[in-house]
């Protein structure tokens, strides 16, 4: 019953872990044209690699300006 309750919970973290790395990668590519291609190579590859907290850290860096 514990490990079913855990797999769930461990699919919609995934998913929202997914889903975080694909907006900061699309917002990234289409809407910041004046961003470095250096820097939105840095962004790209925390966003695989840290997704949820690159999200986060984006949103308060990039998108708040």
């Amino acid at each position: 019953m514990i490990l079913l309750l855990m797999d769930s919970v461990n699919g919609v973290v995934g998913i929202i872990a997914l889903i975080c790395a694909v907006w900061v990668i699309y917002d990234v590519l289409i809407n910041q044209k004046r961003m470095s291609i250096v820097m939105k190579l840095i962004w790209i590859v925390l966003a695989i690699v840290f997704s949820i907290i690159t999200a986060i850290v984006y949103y308060l860096v990039v998108k708040r300006k």
